[in-house]
């Protein structure tokens, strides 16, 4: 098995813009993109995906994730499928809960009865049959077939939820291999619920990549991350890794939020008396992809033994697209990958 390494690009620029920056990953080798999908945030996910299908060829397209509350699934399944239209068999539609997109607005995340019923919806309508609404049954004109549907998930209950519907798994929980091992068997804990195998399932490590020759020096950027992680029901993991962090002590957000801060600066300004460059570092050895490019390599050929189909890489921004990223994975990362014939 190889595995596949791939980068998230937001549509934070013009869709000529994003559709070059799409183009380039793709010619620098790159398996697949991942764009995010938060209206208040970006460009529209889907416009930004169907420009960037028209600009490629070969690349993967991937939502980074979209969500079934603020889009209905009979819009979701319209979308993407447009997006397919242009590059079929090369787009995957990733699911979530909902966090930026959702919370902005104040709508509350999807419970687990809707992302059930909205996965079968979206499917239903993809594959051109029949669903019922309001005594009157309907299908997708055009429908192009089934796409993948991958299931973000961190929590035990939703990676296990993935493992019984999902096609594949988005893993939120850490990219070392110990925590993606335990995720693993939730997956297939799921997976035995129904009796079904995970033969052929992707399960793909969301992790934030930062590529440098001097980790301690750089770990402090991480300081918005791990205070996302806290805020968001995540300080029982951090506990389990070592890390220690009082979520009451936790200052209010920079806009947006701590993981999509406008100003990264004062968003780490903020935490620099509640979160110690220490805990950034152990934070980033545990839960990131972070260090000189040989550690970032080993790191994802660890994952790749345990079970892993791909990396979806994340810099450390929302605002920009990930120039410095792409070039140190593109120019480090991926040749020594290739040349361990760890890389598909």
């Amino acid at each position: 098995m190889s595995i596949r390494v791939g980068v998230r690009i937001p549509a934070c620029q013009s869709l000529i813009e994003f559709g070059e920056a799409v183009k380039e990953v793709e010619q620098r080798g790159f398996s697949a993109v991942w764009v995010p999908d938060s209206q208040l945030l970006w460009r529209d996910t889907y416009a930004a995906m169907a420009f960037a299908a028209a600009a490629t060829s070969t690349i993967q397209l991937g939502t980074g994730v979209s969500n079934l509350r603020t889009r209905h699934p009979s819009v979701v399944a319209s979308a993407v499928n447009t997006v397919v239209e242009i590059a079929p068999g090369r787009v995957r539609l990733a699911l979530g809960t909902g966090d930026s997109a959702v919370k902005l607005i104040g709508e509350r995340p999807s419970r687990q009865v809707e992302t059930r019923e909205g996965v079968e919806l979206v499917r239903t309508l993809l594959s051109g049959n029949d669903w019922k609404f309001g005594g009157r049954e309907v299908h997708l004109r055009d429908a192009q077939g089934v796409v993948p549907i991958i299931l973000a998930a961190s929590g035990p209950k939703n990676v296990a939820l993935a493992g019984e519907i999902g096609d594949g798994a988005l893993l939120l929980g850490g990219a070392s291999a110990r925590l993606v091992e335990q995720n693993i068997v939730r997956l297939q804990e799921g997976a035995a619920r129904v009796g079904r195998s995970l033969d052929g399932f992707e399960t793909v490590v969301a992790a934030f990549c930062h590529v440098t020759d001097e980790p301690e020096r750089d770990a402090g950027m991480l300081k918005p991350l791990c205070a996302t992680v806290v805020l968001t029901g995540g300080a029982a993991a951090l506990q389990r890794a070592g890390i220690e962090i009082d979520p009451a002590r936790i200052p209010p957000a920079a806009y947006p939020d701590y993981s999509h801060a406008e100003d990264l600066d004062d968003a780490i300004a903020r935490l620099d008396d509640v979160i110690s460059d220490e805990v950034a570092l152990r934070f980033a050895e545990e839960f990131c992809l972070f260090g000189p490019a040989a550690i970032v390599t080993q790191r994802i050929q660890e994952l790749e033994r345990a079970g892993v189909t791909e990396v979806y890489l994340r810099h450390l921004g929302s605002y920009e697209v990930p120039h410095a990223l792409i070039d140190d994975v593109a120019g480090h990362v991926l040749p020594a990958l290739r040349a361990s014939d760890r890389f598909s």
